[in-house]
């Protein structure tokens, strides 16, 4: 499990990126780059990684889920998520 401080600086950067994209695409549009490199770094969408939304774990991520692969294995099993079972024949 990944710690505080980590997934909490994700959700931050989330933020940031969300907050400046307008900006960021009018910038771009008016080819303004002087003014796109005085913008912070944390709110460019490149530097986003897909974490996993219970745990924070970087690898396994599962995009249609948001989640990695083995939250997704436990809550799958347990009957947590809607629609997914285990396959059997």
């Amino acid at each position: 499990m990944a710690r505080e401080s980590i997934k909490a600086r994700e959700r931050k950067r989330e933020r940031l990126v969300a907050k400046y994209a307008t900006k960021r695409a009018e910038l771009k549009a008016a080819g303004d780059y002087e003014a796109l490199d005085k913008l912070p770094k944390n709110a460019s969408p490149v530097r986003l990684h897909n974490r996993c939304k219970l745990t924070g774990r970087p690898k396994g991520y599962m995009r249609k889920f948001g989640i990695n692969r083995v939250t997704f294995r436990e809550m799958a099993a347990s009957g947590k998520i809607p629609g997914v079972t285990k396959s059997s024949w």
